[in-house]
């Protein structure tokens, strides 16, 4: 009785170190795999309550924003800049707010025609330090000098995948604070599928746009390893489950290179 009891006791350990051992050998997702998650995570809603509108250029540098739903701001930011910044001399002039440009490599060549832009020879980063002699600084130390937490702010990322680190530093408190994030990404891999659900659990993925200076078959189903979204936060966006998502592209979009050919949809 006594080694039919041991035996049973070998057997059921056996089991369970078999069973704890088969995550361990399941198969890493492929890139294609991690592509086609990210394509699904990349699906907009439609909001009731937003009126969208394009801020900035014609073509690159233009982002679509839900301009109805920007009163509550206080503060714009916009990281990076150079040569110029018509999305933030834009808002600031429409909403009347200060606008905070953030670039260690490119300044704009001009500050913005109403007086209110405060240009920042730093770059934002996960933390503080100096990399070949460029300053950069967190997303909550930046905002704090300003004198900005607390208040609602509106922002604008295109910094060339720095947004990754950036923004996987900047805690949920600040995010909290942004009404509207536009934003270009800048890849495809798993850092960047992670990325976009985190924020997507703060904010409503409202419009997505690919990038036609990235356009490649590489990045199936994916049309391009480059892509601008607008994210607004749950706390103003109002989701209108009785609409089907969105339409792409919007009327309003542009291809980013002009003369280039554009590349949006799928290319499944």
């Amino acid at each position: 009785m006594r080694a039919g009891f041991n035996w049973a006791v070998v057997l059921f350990s056996v089991v369970v170190v078999g069973l704890a051992a088969v995550p361990m050998l399941r198969a890493k997702p492929t890139a294609r795999q991690i592509r086609e998650q990210l394509l699904s995570e990349l699906q907009p809603v439609t909001l009731s309550n937003c009126t969208l509108q394009r801020v900035g250029s014609a073509n690159d540098g233009g982002y679509l924003m839900c301009a109805n739903l920007l009163g509550r701001v206080r503060s714009a930011y916009s990281y990076g800049i150079g040569p110029a910044d018509d999305w933030g001399c834009q808002i600031s002039a429409t909403l009347g707010v200060p606008l905070h440009q953030y670039d260690c490599f490119s300044p704009p060549l001009t500050d913005c025609p109403n007086g209110l832009s405060v240009f920042h020879d730093e770059c934002i980063g996960p933390r503080t330090e100096t990399i070949d002699k460029k300053p950069f600084d967190t997303l909550v130390r930046q905002i704090d000098r300003n004198g900005d937490a607390g208040k609602a702010l509106v922002m604008k990322i295109d910094i060339e995948g720095a947004e990754l680190a950036s923004l996987k530093a900047a805690p949920t408190s600040v995010l909290n604070r942004i009404d509207q994030l536009a934003m270009e990404i800048h890849g495809t891999d798993d850092r960047y599928l992670q990325l976009v659900r985190r924020l997507k659990m703060h904010f409503h993925l409202v419009h997505v746009h690919y990038n036609n200076q990235a356009c490649s078959i590489r990045y199936r189903p994916l049309p391009a390893w480059a892509y601008q979204v607008l994210f607004v936060h749950k706390r103003i966006g109002v989701v209108d489950s009785s609409s089907p998502p969105p339409a792409l592209p919007h009327a309003l979009d542009a291809p980013d290179y002009a003369e280039g050919r554009d590349c949006q949809g799928t290319g499944r």
